[in-house]
Protein backbone atom coordinates (compact mmCIF):
# COMPACT_ATOMS: atom_id res chain seq x y z
CA UNK A 1 0.00 0.00 0.00
CA UNK A 2 1.32 3.44 -1.01
CA UNK A 3 2.42 5.75 1.81
CA UNK A 4 0.44 8.97 2.23
CA UNK A 5 3.55 10.74 3.50
CA UNK A 6 4.53 11.92 0.06
CA UNK A 7 4.69 15.31 -1.56
CA UNK A 8 4.87 16.70 -5.07
CA UNK A 9 7.69 19.06 -6.06
CA UNK A 10 8.13 20.83 -9.39
CA UNK A 11 11.84 20.95 -10.26
CA UNK A 12 12.91 23.59 -12.83
CA UNK A 13 16.41 23.51 -14.33
CA UNK A 14 17.73 26.16 -16.73
CA UNK A 15 21.12 26.99 -18.20
CA UNK A 16 23.57 25.91 -20.86
CA UNK A 17 22.76 22.44 -22.15
CA UNK A 18 25.42 19.76 -21.92
CA UNK A 19 25.58 15.98 -22.50
CA UNK A 20 24.72 13.86 -19.48
CA UNK A 21 22.81 16.52 -17.53
CA UNK A 22 19.46 14.70 -17.55
CA UNK A 23 21.16 11.39 -16.73
CA UNK A 24 22.87 12.98 -13.69
CA UNK A 25 19.56 14.38 -12.42
CA UNK A 26 17.77 11.07 -12.91
CA UNK A 27 20.57 9.24 -11.10
CA UNK A 28 19.88 11.23 -7.93
CA UNK A 29 16.09 10.79 -8.22
CA UNK A 30 16.45 7.06 -8.84
CA UNK A 31 18.51 6.64 -5.66
CA UNK A 32 15.49 7.75 -3.61
CA UNK A 33 12.92 5.84 -5.74
CA UNK A 34 11.26 9.10 -6.82
CA UNK A 35 8.13 8.88 -9.00
CA UNK A 36 8.09 11.07 -12.13
CA UNK A 37 4.59 12.54 -12.62
CA UNK A 38 5.48 14.78 -15.57
CA UNK A 39 8.57 15.83 -17.50
CA UNK A 40 9.28 18.23 -20.36
CA UNK A 41 12.34 19.81 -21.93
CA UNK A 42 13.04 22.53 -24.47
CA UNK A 43 16.37 23.66 -25.91
CA UNK A 44 16.52 27.18 -27.36
CA UNK A 45 19.85 28.30 -28.81
CA UNK A 46 21.74 25.75 -26.65
CA UNK A 47 19.91 26.98 -23.54
CA UNK A 48 18.13 24.24 -21.62
CA UNK A 49 14.78 24.50 -19.87
CA UNK A 50 13.90 21.25 -18.09
CA UNK A 51 10.84 20.73 -15.88
CA UNK A 52 10.21 17.61 -13.77
CA UNK A 53 7.21 17.08 -11.50
CA UNK A 54 8.22 14.52 -8.87
CA UNK A 55 6.46 12.66 -6.06
CA UNK A 56 8.80 11.80 -3.20
CA UNK A 57 8.64 10.53 0.38
CA UNK A 58 8.57 13.54 2.71
CA UNK A 59 11.37 12.01 4.77
CA UNK A 60 13.65 12.10 1.68
CA UNK A 61 12.53 15.35 0.00
CA UNK A 62 15.03 17.61 1.78
CA UNK A 63 17.96 15.36 0.91
CA UNK A 64 16.81 15.00 -2.71
CA UNK A 65 16.65 18.79 -3.15
CA UNK A 66 20.03 19.20 -1.46
CA UNK A 67 21.74 16.70 -3.76
CA UNK A 68 20.07 18.19 -6.83
CA UNK A 69 21.27 21.65 -5.80
CA UNK A 70 24.87 20.43 -5.39
CA UNK A 71 24.82 18.59 -8.72
CA UNK A 72 23.38 21.52 -10.71
CA UNK A 73 25.90 23.90 -9.12
CA UNK A 74 28.63 21.52 -10.20
CA UNK A 75 27.19 21.46 -13.75
CA UNK A 76 26.83 25.25 -13.90
CA UNK A 77 23.06 25.38 -14.33
CA UNK A 78 20.25 26.93 -12.27
CA UNK A 79 17.63 25.01 -10.30
CA UNK A 80 14.38 25.97 -8.58
CA UNK A 81 11.82 24.05 -6.52
CA UNK A 82 8.08 24.66 -6.10
CA UNK A 83 5.77 22.57 -3.91
CA UNK A 84 2.56 21.32 -5.57
CA UNK A 85 -0.34 20.47 -3.24
CA UNK A 86 -2.55 17.44 -3.73
CA UNK A 87 -5.46 19.71 -4.71
CA UNK A 88 -3.34 21.57 -7.29
CA UNK A 89 -2.13 18.27 -8.72
CA UNK A 90 -5.64 16.81 -8.98
CA UNK A 91 -6.90 19.98 -10.70
CA UNK A 92 -4.06 19.61 -13.22
CA UNK A 93 -4.97 15.95 -13.84
CA UNK A 94 -8.60 16.91 -14.42
CA UNK A 95 -7.58 19.44 -17.08
CA UNK A 96 -5.80 16.70 -19.03
CA UNK A 97 -9.17 15.34 -20.08
CA UNK A 98 -10.00 18.43 -22.13
CA UNK A 99 -9.83 18.47 -25.91
CA UNK A 100 -6.46 18.98 -27.51
CA UNK A 101 -5.87 20.98 -30.69
CA UNK A 102 -2.88 21.78 -32.87
CA UNK A 103 -2.48 25.28 -34.29
CA UNK A 104 0.22 25.56 -36.96
CA UNK A 105 1.46 29.00 -38.04
CA UNK A 106 3.37 29.21 -41.30
CA UNK A 107 5.02 31.91 -43.40
CA UNK A 108 8.21 33.17 -45.00
CA UNK A 109 9.07 34.82 -41.69
CA UNK A 110 7.28 34.95 -38.34
CA UNK A 111 7.55 38.15 -36.33
CA UNK A 112 6.55 38.81 -32.72
CA UNK A 113 3.63 40.88 -34.05
CA UNK A 114 2.28 37.89 -36.00
CA UNK A 115 2.64 35.47 -33.10
CA UNK A 116 1.02 38.00 -30.75
CA UNK A 117 -1.99 38.26 -33.05
CA UNK A 118 -2.38 34.48 -33.22
CA UNK A 119 -2.04 33.98 -29.45
CA UNK A 120 -4.64 36.69 -28.80
CA UNK A 121 -7.13 34.66 -30.85
CA UNK A 122 -6.22 31.54 -28.85
CA UNK A 123 -6.70 33.34 -25.53
CA UNK A 124 -10.00 34.92 -26.57
CA UNK A 125 -11.36 31.45 -27.32
CA UNK A 126 -10.46 30.15 -23.84
CA UNK A 127 -7.70 27.82 -25.05
CA UNK A 128 -4.48 27.26 -23.13
CA UNK A 129 -1.06 26.73 -24.75
CA UNK A 130 0.59 23.54 -23.45
CA UNK A 131 3.68 23.61 -25.64
CA UNK A 132 5.28 25.45 -28.56
CA UNK A 133 7.44 23.64 -31.13
CA UNK A 134 9.42 25.04 -34.05
CA UNK A 135 9.03 22.76 -37.10
CA UNK A 136 11.33 24.57 -39.52
CA UNK A 137 15.11 24.35 -39.29
CA UNK A 138 17.50 27.05 -38.21
CA UNK A 139 18.27 29.57 -40.94
CA UNK A 140 21.54 31.33 -41.60
CA UNK A 141 21.59 35.12 -41.38
CA UNK A 142 24.64 35.41 -43.63
CA UNK A 143 23.61 32.73 -46.15
CA UNK A 144 19.81 32.52 -46.18
CA UNK A 145 18.01 29.75 -48.09
CA UNK A 146 16.49 30.49 -51.48
CA UNK A 147 12.99 29.50 -50.33
CA UNK A 148 12.98 30.52 -46.68
CA UNK A 149 10.07 29.33 -44.54
CA UNK A 150 9.17 29.57 -40.86
CA UNK A 151 6.72 27.38 -38.97
CA UNK A 152 5.64 27.12 -35.32
CA UNK A 153 3.27 24.54 -33.89
CA UNK A 154 1.17 25.21 -30.76
CA UNK A 155 -0.31 22.37 -28.72
CA UNK A 156 -3.55 23.70 -27.20
CA UNK A 157 -5.90 22.41 -24.53
CA UNK A 158 -9.56 23.24 -24.04
CA UNK A 159 -12.64 23.73 -26.18
CA UNK A 160 -13.05 26.82 -28.39
CA UNK A 161 -15.95 29.06 -27.36
CA UNK A 162 -16.95 29.43 -31.02
CA UNK A 163 -15.13 27.26 -33.58
CA UNK A 164 -16.48 29.19 -36.57
CA UNK A 165 -15.48 32.52 -35.06
CA UNK A 166 -12.03 31.13 -34.29
CA UNK A 167 -11.60 29.94 -37.87
CA UNK A 168 -12.82 33.27 -39.26
CA UNK A 169 -10.41 35.21 -37.02
CA UNK A 170 -7.46 33.09 -38.13
CA UNK A 171 -8.34 33.43 -41.82
CA UNK A 172 -8.69 37.19 -41.40
CA UNK A 173 -5.20 37.35 -39.87
CA UNK A 174 -3.93 35.18 -42.70
CA UNK A 175 -5.02 37.71 -45.33
CA UNK A 176 -3.90 40.75 -43.33
CA UNK A 177 -0.51 39.58 -42.04
CA UNK A 178 0.90 37.23 -44.70
CA UNK A 179 0.89 34.04 -42.66
CA UNK A 180 -1.00 30.76 -42.91
CA UNK A 181 -2.82 28.70 -40.30
CA UNK A 182 -3.98 25.17 -39.71
CA UNK A 183 -6.25 24.45 -36.73
CA UNK A 184 -6.82 20.71 -36.17
CA UNK A 185 -8.19 18.47 -33.47
CA UNK A 186 -5.21 16.55 -32.10
CA UNK A 187 -6.44 12.98 -32.43
CA UNK A 188 -5.08 9.70 -33.78
CA UNK A 189 -6.20 10.52 -37.33
CA UNK A 190 -4.12 13.71 -37.46
CA UNK A 191 -1.01 11.64 -36.74
CA UNK A 192 -1.95 8.82 -39.14
CA UNK A 193 -2.75 10.46 -42.48
CA UNK A 194 -2.25 7.96 -45.31
CA UNK A 195 -3.77 9.28 -48.57
CA UNK A 196 -3.24 12.68 -50.16
CA UNK A 197 -5.13 13.88 -53.26
CA UNK A 198 -3.99 16.87 -55.33
CA UNK A 199 -5.58 19.03 -57.92
CA UNK A 200 -3.07 19.50 -60.74
CA UNK A 201 -3.51 22.79 -62.61
CA UNK A 202 -2.49 25.86 -60.54
CA UNK A 203 -1.68 23.47 -57.67
CA UNK A 204 1.11 21.05 -58.63
CA UNK A 205 1.86 23.15 -61.71
CA UNK A 206 1.70 26.92 -62.06
CA UNK A 207 -0.53 27.03 -65.09
CA UNK A 208 -3.81 25.75 -66.50
CA UNK A 209 -2.87 23.31 -69.28
CA UNK A 210 -6.06 24.04 -71.18
CA UNK A 211 -4.89 27.65 -71.42
CA UNK A 212 -1.51 26.45 -72.73
CA UNK A 213 -3.23 24.34 -75.38
CA UNK A 214 -5.54 27.20 -76.28
CA UNK A 215 -2.66 29.61 -76.84
CA UNK A 216 -1.15 27.21 -79.36
CA UNK A 217 -4.56 26.80 -81.01
CA UNK A 218 -4.91 30.59 -81.32
CA UNK A 219 -7.91 30.80 -78.96
CA UNK A 220 -6.02 31.70 -75.79
CA UNK A 221 -8.01 34.75 -74.73
CA UNK A 222 -11.37 33.06 -75.25
CA UNK A 223 -10.46 29.95 -73.26
CA UNK A 224 -8.68 31.83 -70.48
CA UNK A 225 -11.74 34.01 -69.86
CA UNK A 226 -13.94 30.90 -69.54
CA UNK A 227 -11.36 29.19 -67.26
CA UNK A 228 -11.21 32.14 -64.87
CA UNK A 229 -14.99 32.32 -64.61
CA UNK A 230 -15.18 28.58 -63.91
CA UNK A 231 -12.45 28.63 -61.24
CA UNK A 232 -14.21 31.51 -59.48
CA UNK A 233 -17.36 29.41 -59.46
CA UNK A 234 -19.31 31.82 -61.66
CA UNK A 235 -20.27 29.16 -64.22
CA UNK A 236 -20.79 25.39 -64.07
CA UNK A 237 -17.55 23.44 -64.55
CA UNK A 238 -19.00 20.87 -66.96
CA UNK A 239 -20.47 23.56 -69.16
CA UNK A 240 -17.27 25.57 -69.21
CA UNK A 241 -15.16 22.46 -69.82
CA UNK A 242 -17.21 21.44 -72.85
CA UNK A 243 -17.02 24.97 -74.31
CA UNK A 244 -13.24 25.17 -73.85
CA UNK A 245 -12.47 21.72 -75.28
CA UNK A 246 -14.56 22.50 -78.36
CA UNK A 247 -12.33 25.51 -79.07
CA UNK A 248 -9.27 23.21 -79.27
CA UNK A 249 -10.55 21.39 -82.35
CA UNK A 250 -7.83 20.82 -84.96
CA UNK A 251 -4.82 21.24 -82.65
CA UNK A 252 -2.00 18.77 -83.35
CA UNK A 253 -1.53 16.28 -80.49
CA UNK A 254 2.27 16.70 -80.71
CA UNK A 255 1.88 20.04 -78.96
CA UNK A 256 1.00 18.21 -75.74
CA UNK A 257 4.46 16.64 -75.43
CA UNK A 258 6.17 20.03 -75.75
CA UNK A 259 3.89 21.54 -73.10
CA UNK A 260 4.38 18.59 -70.71
CA UNK A 261 8.19 18.82 -70.92
CA UNK A 262 8.06 22.51 -70.00
CA UNK A 263 5.41 22.53 -67.28
CA UNK A 264 6.17 25.18 -64.61
CA UNK A 265 6.35 23.01 -61.48
CA UNK A 266 5.10 24.73 -58.31
CA UNK A 267 7.66 25.66 -55.64
CA UNK A 268 8.11 22.83 -53.16
CA UNK A 269 6.63 19.99 -55.26
CA UNK A 270 9.92 18.06 -55.52
CA UNK A 271 10.47 18.22 -51.76
CA UNK A 272 6.85 17.41 -50.94
CA UNK A 273 6.68 14.36 -53.22
CA UNK A 274 10.03 13.03 -51.99
CA UNK A 275 8.91 13.18 -48.35
CA UNK A 276 5.42 11.78 -48.98
CA UNK A 277 6.81 8.81 -50.90
CA UNK A 278 9.52 8.24 -48.31
CA UNK A 279 6.98 8.05 -45.49
CA UNK A 280 4.59 5.75 -47.31
CA UNK A 281 1.72 8.05 -48.31
CA UNK A 282 -0.49 7.06 -51.22
CA UNK A 283 -0.67 9.99 -53.67
CA UNK A 284 -3.37 10.80 -56.21
CA UNK A 285 -3.96 13.48 -58.83
CA UNK A 286 -7.67 14.30 -59.18
CA UNK A 287 -7.79 16.89 -61.91
CA UNK A 288 -10.24 18.74 -64.10
CA UNK A 289 -7.29 19.00 -66.51
CA UNK A 290 -6.06 16.31 -68.85
CA UNK A 291 -4.81 12.75 -68.33
CA UNK A 292 -1.77 13.23 -70.60
CA UNK A 293 -0.24 15.81 -68.25
CA UNK A 294 -1.28 13.97 -65.09
CA UNK A 295 0.48 10.85 -66.35
CA UNK A 296 3.59 12.89 -67.12
CA UNK A 297 3.71 14.00 -63.45
CA UNK A 298 2.90 10.45 -62.37
CA UNK A 299 6.02 9.16 -64.11
CA UNK A 300 8.16 11.97 -62.75
CA UNK A 301 7.12 11.61 -59.09
CA UNK A 302 5.88 8.03 -58.72
CA UNK A 303 2.28 9.11 -58.10
CA UNK A 304 -0.08 6.20 -57.39
CA UNK A 305 -3.34 7.35 -59.02
CA UNK A 306 -4.27 9.78 -61.79
CA UNK A 307 -7.84 10.67 -62.66
CA UNK A 308 -8.35 13.47 -65.17
CA UNK A 309 -10.10 14.12 -68.49
CA UNK A 310 -9.28 12.36 -71.75
CA UNK A 311 -9.15 14.39 -74.97
CA UNK A 312 -10.47 12.71 -78.12
CA UNK A 313 -7.94 12.46 -80.97
CA UNK A 314 -8.78 11.69 -84.62
CA UNK A 315 -6.87 9.45 -87.05
CA UNK A 316 -4.72 12.37 -88.20
CA UNK A 317 -3.45 13.08 -84.68
CA UNK A 318 -5.64 16.16 -84.22
CA UNK A 319 -7.91 17.06 -81.32
CA UNK A 320 -11.56 16.64 -82.28
CA UNK A 321 -12.91 19.20 -79.83
CA UNK A 322 -14.57 16.42 -77.82
CA UNK A 323 -13.62 14.44 -74.74
CA UNK A 324 -13.88 10.74 -73.86
CA UNK A 325 -15.65 9.40 -70.76
CA UNK A 326 -17.02 11.16 -67.69
CA UNK A 327 -15.84 14.69 -66.86
CA UNK A 328 -13.82 14.94 -63.66
CA UNK A 329 -15.60 17.85 -61.99
CA UNK A 330 -15.93 18.81 -58.33
CA UNK A 331 -18.49 16.12 -57.54
CA UNK A 332 -16.41 13.45 -59.27
CA UNK A 333 -13.24 14.49 -57.38
CA UNK A 334 -14.99 13.98 -54.04
CA UNK A 335 -16.30 10.58 -55.22
CA UNK A 336 -12.82 9.51 -56.35
CA UNK A 337 -11.26 10.54 -53.04
CA UNK A 338 -13.73 8.30 -51.19
CA UNK A 339 -13.25 5.47 -53.72
CA UNK A 340 -9.44 5.48 -53.46
CA UNK A 341 -9.70 5.61 -49.65
CA UNK A 342 -11.87 2.47 -49.77
CA UNK A 343 -9.47 0.68 -52.12
CA UNK A 344 -6.51 1.57 -49.89
CA UNK A 345 -8.49 0.69 -46.73
CA UNK A 346 -7.94 4.20 -45.37
CA UNK A 347 -10.47 5.93 -43.11
CA UNK A 348 -11.75 9.15 -44.68
CA UNK A 349 -10.40 11.01 -41.62
CA UNK A 350 -6.89 9.91 -42.68
CA UNK A 351 -7.17 11.61 -46.09
CA UNK A 352 -5.83 14.98 -47.26
CA UNK A 353 -6.97 17.04 -50.24
CA UNK A 354 -5.13 20.03 -51.74
CA UNK A 355 -6.53 22.33 -54.42
CA UNK A 356 -7.06 25.90 -55.56
CA UNK A 357 -10.34 26.16 -57.48
CA UNK A 358 -14.06 26.14 -56.81
CA UNK A 359 -14.29 22.63 -58.28
CA UNK A 360 -11.92 21.45 -55.51
CA UNK A 361 -14.25 22.50 -52.68
CA UNK A 362 -16.21 19.19 -52.56
CA UNK A 363 -13.05 17.11 -52.07
CA UNK A 364 -11.56 19.65 -49.63
CA UNK A 365 -14.74 19.33 -47.56
CA UNK A 366 -14.81 15.54 -47.82
CA UNK A 367 -11.18 14.95 -46.78
CA UNK A 368 -10.03 14.65 -43.20
CA UNK A 369 -7.75 17.61 -43.89
CA UNK A 370 -8.67 19.97 -46.74
CA UNK A 371 -6.06 22.58 -47.72
CA UNK A 372 -6.68 25.47 -50.11
CA UNK A 373 -3.40 26.24 -51.87
CA UNK A 374 -2.85 29.76 -53.33
CA UNK A 375 -6.57 29.55 -53.90
CA UNK A 376 -9.30 31.76 -55.30
CA UNK A 377 -11.12 33.97 -52.72
CA UNK A 378 -14.25 31.83 -52.69
CA UNK A 379 -12.19 28.71 -51.98
CA UNK A 380 -10.20 30.32 -49.15
CA UNK A 381 -13.44 31.60 -47.60
CA UNK A 382 -14.82 28.04 -47.45
CA UNK A 383 -11.63 26.18 -46.52
CA UNK A 384 -10.55 25.17 -43.02
CA UNK A 385 -6.83 25.50 -43.86
CA UNK A 386 -5.01 27.45 -46.52
CA UNK A 387 -1.47 28.07 -47.73
CA UNK A 388 -0.80 31.32 -49.54
CA UNK A 389 2.60 32.52 -48.32
CA UNK A 390 5.01 29.71 -49.28
CA UNK A 391 5.36 26.73 -51.62
CA UNK A 392 3.24 23.59 -51.60
CA UNK A 393 5.74 21.82 -49.33
CA UNK A 394 4.07 23.84 -46.57
CA UNK A 395 1.60 20.93 -46.50
CA UNK A 396 4.29 18.93 -44.67
CA UNK A 397 4.13 21.26 -41.66
CA UNK A 398 0.34 20.90 -41.45
CA UNK A 399 1.03 17.15 -41.22
CA UNK A 400 3.42 17.75 -38.32
CA UNK A 401 6.72 17.12 -40.12
CA UNK A 402 9.83 18.85 -38.79
CA UNK A 403 12.72 19.82 -41.05
CA UNK A 404 14.98 17.73 -38.82
CA UNK A 405 13.07 14.56 -39.89
CA UNK A 406 14.29 15.04 -43.43
CA UNK A 407 17.65 14.17 -44.93
CA UNK A 408 19.64 16.47 -47.17
CA UNK A 409 17.59 15.79 -50.31
CA UNK A 410 14.35 16.46 -48.45
CA UNK A 411 15.51 19.86 -47.19
CA UNK A 412 16.08 21.46 -50.57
Amino acid sequence: MESNNKEQILVRITGQDRPGLTASIMGILAKYDVEILDIGQADIHNTLSLGILIRVEEVHSGQVMKELLFKTTELGVNIGFSPVSDDEYEAWVERQGKNRYILTILGRKLSARKIEAATKVITSQGLNIDSILRLTGRTSIRNPQKHVRACIQFSLRGTPKDRKELQASLMKLSSEMEMDFSFQLDNMYRRMRRLICFDMDSTLIQTEVIDELAMRAGVGDQVKAITERAMRGEIDFKESFTERVALLKGLDVGVMKEIAENLPITEGVDRLMYVLKRYGYKIAILSGGFTYFGEYLQQRYGIDYVYANELEIDEDGKLTGNYVGEIVDGRRKAELLKLIAQVEKVDIAQTIAVGDGANDLPMLSEAGLGIAFHAKPRVVANAQQSINTIGIDGVLYFLGFKDSYLDEKGRN
